[in-house]
């Protein structure tokens, strides 16, 4: 074997392998939401929601002993003030607000997993708050400089090829760049809004098959019959979802059959 195709076969190699991660946590007071304790086996990384958009203090505490169990990666999974929206509904803030709330959200959860003897590994924005940094260089350098001031070692997930993961890479922090199992894109790579018809996959082995399209070959479907360029390091899969616990089942399945490795993101 020569050099080139050396490099060549371990360029292939780590391309065969896929961080899955999952919105996690996201219950509140007697409200309960998602399947945690099923869903945990399944997935990687586990985004504890941290207050905000979702979560309380017992749900945060339970959340993280749960994915410690199931030797899940942690990560701090901070939303906008709104839990009547979900986290869901844009709200006018500054950098600075966003800046403040991102600290302060990182700190509660990192919090609960020190106690239980664990360590925080990265963070993601949740809902509203990441579609606006993806789109808003300012709130992006702000959750960006957070995560660092807080912790450097924190990886950041964010939007593959976004004003965040751009911020994020720039300042020093390692990056997550991410991919939707369940959600359509449109052909700038933005996700398509919720509203439109296609923005939510339902169909367990439609999200299974895109996952290991995106791992294998770095592309994803677009509406208008094209492909769009995806690279990704690791894809979501909302855990509010209906069908979450069948999706994961699935792209679980679907990438050992193809041989791509479901890992968390190094």
């Amino acid at each position: 074997m020569n050099r080139e195709s050396g490099h060549r076969d371990s360029r292939e190699k780590r391309k065969a392998s896929i961080d899955l991660n999952c919105d996690l946590g996201e219950s509140f007071g007697a409200y309960t939401l998602g399947r945690d304790a099923e869903i945990l086996p399944y997935v990687t990384s586990a985004n504890i929601a941290c207050g905000f958009h979702a979560g309380d203090p017992s749900v945060m505490q339970r959340t993280v002993k749960l994915a410690l169990e199931a030797g899940t990666a942690i990560g701090a999974h901070p939303g906008l003030p709104d839990l009547a929206g979900f986290g869901r509904r844009t709200i006018d803030v500054s950098a600075s607000e966003v800046y403040a709330m991102t600290v302060y959200q990182i700190g509660a959860l990192d919090a609960f997993v020190r106690a239980e003897g664990g360590t925080l590994k990265h963070v993601k924005p949740h809902g509203a708050l990441y579609n606006m940094a993806a789109a808003r260089a300012d709130l992006a350098e702000a959750i960006a400089e957070a995560v660092y001031r807080v912790n450097p070692a924190l990886a950041l997930f964010g939007l593959a090829n976004s004003e965040l993961t751009r911020a994020a890479g720039r300042i020093g922090l390692r990056v997550a760049h991410e991919a939707f199992a369940d959600r359509g894109y449109l052909a700038d790579g933005s996700l398509m809004p919720r509203g439109l018809p296609g923005a939510l996959i339902v169909d367990a082995k439609t999200a299974a098959a895109r996952v290991v399209r995106i791992a294998l070959e770095g592309r994803v479907n677009a509406p208008d019959g094209g492909d769009v360029e995806m690279r990704a390091d690791t894809i979501c899969l909302h855990g509010d979802g209906e069908h979450a616990l069948a999706f994961a089942r699935h792209i679980v399945e679907a990438c050992q059959t193809a041989g791509v490795r479901v890992k968390p993101f190094a």
